[in-house]
């Protein structure tokens, strides 16, 4: 009989060894060498350092002893239990010390070591066997090809690069940023660069290739760290995705914002991530969806990590709302719209009630309105712009808040910073400052001021556009969510499916069982039926060829359209036969679909997939022959609302076409979310529907809805 664990002991277990890595009460550095500058005499070092007061094990190659302390000749001779080994051992030695700690009873174990899954080959089969043995004998792992751990609130860290002692927090901190890093490397310049701005990092850890402990058992442990307030990621693969998708769905739940960088669109960037920590990139745009939806902040560069985890850790619950900017330049005005809507970012304009509270406070020729500007007048009433600031803040329609404005003179440059940290001594929503000026000195008055009050400050307007995006996307989002309540995945009845592709004739009686409309017609099964068929419904009409294994009836010749009569059809019947033995001889037909032609519209795709990995993801774009060639297309929780799929239309970059164009009317908006969101049901009711493609499915003039032309179904084979 084989026992199971649950997830919850597991993550139990997880925390549990994790607390033996990051506040050992004991230490063991296996591999050892009294060499000056080697790997383990750095890590001591570093114990030295940072007042380690724990028991600390040398095992080396051979008895002797390093600075006074024994080295002992082998794992067998270490105490029973000890918490945490560090291995400054190259990768040949590392599964034999696996096994000795797994003898000993050694919580953890953290591997420097490189050549494993990165490497590929024999080196993926090694990782593989050592985190078995690892597991097996409940040894925790972190690594291999890893940089370690730093703990800047107790003070210790585990590292091969410098023996330097490393700074705490003060007693008491809080809102502090968490850096989890499948690189180290990486994960360093992050809290170099965060801690540069005075924002508090608690820890940073490098997790490398996950043999053992991944990002997941990291996230877990951090959201039960009172001292941590942000999570920030980088990362290469996700391994276990649906456990990283419960615990992000938990930390979106008690408030503590993620914020994680992926790279991996692009084929190159695959690549590189597979040789750099053996990461098997799945699709990164199902990832993408998936990961958003469940409350991650996803970024796209190094620069909107560092600056979005900036503006959660000083705001970390931003409020319903888009972005407001203010400057004192009427030409930022136009630039920020051009930038915000290039990024995808709503300016709302100002409510009613902030246009009249504004109004008799501005000079006629600064009407109020999103982006507010104050042109020169702040000169002559720097009171001002804390006052504005209150009232962009007050306003409904903002979530948060850009502050664009030229480098000043000391004096003024002090009273407008030491205005706007009165503005927004109390306010929730996140408010960020530029500096125009690029590299120009700023007055040391003015950071000051700005550091000893946390001010979100850059000296780059569009990296603080880009963020602030961000962030009030994630207010949205997560609001959204918030207010979502879940919804209990109805049965659904449609027609029996068989294993595999179903032929099109199947899959359209799927799509009217859900309400989709396809074309009037029916499946012939002779030359008699199409006729009687057509005459039915009405010439002209279409006549495709049925077969689950024909999955590409137009290259084969099966599909014929715009028969005029009875007499085209009969010709047809025959010539449709004729290229489909061609080519594919002796393939057997369910028959031949006949279907009165469509009304023309607009061509979209509109479907659904079940990622192997990651799960359901709904799918919409611009279809017919245009989806391969431009790639225009939006993916979507299956769970999406029909207004949530009507704004991600709008999003498309073809979304022009659907408010007419060049003559033509808007098209049924509302026709085409109906139908994605009848698409998603359907794929969330029934585990064994693998994909769903409806392409094309023609959008009629708004009002007279879409009809879907071809689908084809897959079940689980």
């Amino acid at each position: 009989m084989t026992s199971t664990v649950s997830p919850e002991s597991s993550r139990t277990a997880a925390s549990a060894a994790i607390r033996s890595i990051m506040r050992p009460r004991s230490v063991a550095i296996v591999g050892m060498s009294a060499k000056p500058g080697s790997a383990g005499r750095i890590v001591l070092e570093l114990l030295g350092n940072n007042k380690f007061d724990g028991p600390i094990h040398l095992v080396g190659r051979g008895a002797g002893d390093v600075d006074g302390r024994k080295v002992l000749g082998s794992i067998d001779d270490l105490p029973i239990g000890v918490d945490l080994a560090v291995f400054t051992l190259p990768a040949g030695a590392v599964r034999e010390a696996v096994e000795g700690c797994v003898r000993r009873k050694v919580k953890a174990a953290i591997v420097f070591a490189s050549g494993f899954a990165e490497a590929g080959g024999e080196g993926a089969a090694d990782q593989e066997q050592i985190g078995a043995i690892a597991r097996a004998g409940g040894l925790a792992l972190v690594g291999p090809n890893c940089l370690g751990l730093m703990n800047f609130v107790d003070g210790f860290a585990a590292v091969f690069f410098s023996p330097k002692a490393i700074p705490r927090l003060p007693e008491g901190s809080r809102g502090a940023v968490a850096i989890v890093a499948q690189s180290g490397g990486l994960g360093n310049h992050l809290e170099a660069s965060l801690t540069a701005r005075g924002v508090p990092v608690s820890c940073w850890i490098s997790t490398g290739n996950e043999a053992g402990l991944g990002l997941a058992d990291f996230v877990q442990y951090l959201l039960d760290d009172p001292v941590t307030q942000v999570i920030t990621l980088y990362v290469e693969d996700i391994r276990r995705p649906q456990e990283f998708i419960d615990i992000a769905a938990e930390a979106m739940r008690r408030g503590k914002p993620m914020v994680m960088l992926h790279p991996g669109r692009g084929a190159k960037a695959k690549e590189a991530a597979q040789s750099h920590t053996g990461a098997l990139s799945g699709d990164h745009a199902v990832m993408r969806t998936l990961v958003e939806h469940a409350g991650v902040v996803m970024v796209d560069t190094l620069d909107e990590l560092v600056d979005v985890s900036e503006i959660l850790a000083r705001f970390p619950k931003p409020s319903k709302g888009d972005l407001g900017v203010l400057t004192f330049s009427g030409a930022f005005c136009g630039i920020a719209h051009d930038f915000c809507e290039d990024i995808g970012v709503r300016l709302p304009p100002l409510s009613q009630a902030t246009k009249d509270y504004l109004t008799p406070l501005l000079p006629s020729f600064l009407p109020p309105k999103n982006p507010l500007d104050l042109g020169t007048q702040t000169i002559w009433q720097p009171e001002l712009l804390p006052t504005c600031v209150e009232a962009l803040l007050r306003d409904p329609a903002i979530g948060g808040l850009a502050i664009s404005i030229p480098a000043s003179s000391p004096t003024h440059s002090v009273l407008y910073v030491q205005g706007i940290v009165a503005a927004t001594a109390t306010a929730s929503k996140p408010v960020a400052l530029a500096i125009l000026g690029d590299g120009s000195p700023l007055a040391p008055e003015f950071l000051d001021v700005a550091r000893s009050n946390k001010v979100v400050l850059s000296r780059s307007s569009d990296r603080t556009l880009r963020a602030m995006g961000k962030v009030v996307a994630y207010g949205n989002r997560n609001s959204a969510l918030a207010e979502r309540k879940a919804a209990a995945v109805a049965a659904v009845s449609i027609p029996d499916l068989g294993k595999g592709p179903q032929p099109e004739w199947l899959g359209k009686n799927v799509l009217a069982a859900l309400g989709l409309r396809v074309p009037p017609g029916g499946l012939a099964g002779s030359v008699e039926q199409a006729v009687a068929i057509a005459d039915r419904i009405g010439y002209p009409v279409a006549m495709k060829a049925q077969a689950a294994k024909l999955t590409h009836k137009t290259e084969a010749g099966g599909v014929i359209l715009r028969l005029a009569d009875a007499e085209a059809v009969r010709k047809a019947w025959t010539a449709l036969h004729a290229n489909v033995e061609r080519a594919q001889p002796g393939l057997k037909l369910d028959g031949v679909l006949v279907e009165s032609m469509s009304p023309s519209g607009l061509e979209l795709v509109v479907g659904a997939r079940r990622d192997p990995r990651w799960g359901l993801v709904v799918m919409l774009g611009l279809g017919g022959v245009w989806v391969e060639a431009l790639g225009d297309v939006r993916l979507m929780p299956p769970d999406s609302s029909e207004e949530e799929i009507a704004a991600e239309l709008g999003k498309l970059k073809t979304a022009k076409l659907l408010h007419g164009f060049r003559g033509t009317p808007p098209v049924d908006v509302k026709a085409v979310a109906a139908a994605a969101a009848a698409i998603g049901r359907l794929m969330r009711a029934r585990s064994d529907i693998m994909e769903i493609d409806v392409n094309p499915l023609v959008v009629h003039a708004a009002g007279h809805g879409a009809t879907a032309l071809d689908a084809l179904i897959v079940t689980r084979g």
